[in-house]
């Protein structure tokens, strides 16, 4: 079972998606436009995403972008294009994997195996013998990829779970940015930026800020570091 985001503004077309995918026993959430998509991405934990390229308000591949640059769950681009050159760009600007329309559920669900199969081999911290972290109140399985604080289970996206993993199974340890960069998004360099904002969004999770941390500690120009409340 996987959490699906169809991101479709044909009507029948995700009517279809949706029923399939529930049938199938996945969880399926969808929109109609780019930002939406954006905004269900950032705020709800997906493992795959289903991306139309002829959205209303924004051209599908800009939306990927801009996908990219919050979050690395996989994206398989449905799209009537069949451009080799615009396919081969697609995938160069991070989607997964791609169908062209019209294509048919058993394919779509040999495509999201594939996909799904792929991102959870390479999920930092996944492997079958690694056991749940603690630290204080805080659980964080890497195998099952649950976290939980004091009991009550964490809504992460699949960065912000990753980041959350290779933090805490380093407690009271100051991470370097640039480590983080290699070990959680897999980048020899990048924007700081992008971990600012994954933090921001991980602190107000563990219901904390930057002002006043609970496990979450900011040493400025140093790195990042988790450890219990004292």
């Amino acid at each position: 079972m996987a959490r699906v985001l169809v991101v479709e503004d044909d009507q029948f077309v995700r009517s279809a998606l949706i029923r399939h995918l529930t049938e199938a026993a996945h969880t399926v959430r969808s929109v109609g436009t780019a930002l939406e998509a954006l905004r269900e991405v950032a705020q709800v934990g997906f493992d795959v995403v289903i991306l139309d390229l002829g959205l209303p308000d924004l051209d599908g591949g800009e939306a990927l972008k801009m996908l990219r640059g919050i979050t690395d769950v996989p994206v398989i681009i449905a799209t009537a294009r069949d451009d080799e050159t615009e396919i081969v760009r697609l995938l160069n600007d991070g989607a997964d994997d791609y169908l062209t329309k019209p294509f048919s559920v058993e394919h779509l669900s040999a495509r999201m195996t594939a996909v799904l199969r792929r991102s959870r081999a390479t999920a930092p911290g996944a492997e079958p013998s690694s056991p749940a972290i603690r630290v204080g109140g805080l659980c964080v399985d890497p195998l099952r990829r649950r976290a939980q604080l004091d009991g009550c289970a964490l809504d992460l996206t699949r960065r912000e779970f990753d980041l959350l993993a290779f933090l805490a199974g380093r407690p009271g340890v100051v991470v370097a940015r640039r480590e983080l960069l290699a070990e959680v998004w897999q980048q020899s360099y990048g924007d700081d930026q992008t971990i600012d904002v994954h933090l921001s969004w991980l602190r107000r999770k563990l219901g904390e800020t930057a002002a006043r941390p609970r496990y979450l500690h900011t040493l400025r120009g140093v790195g990042v570091k988790l450890e219990p409340p004292q």
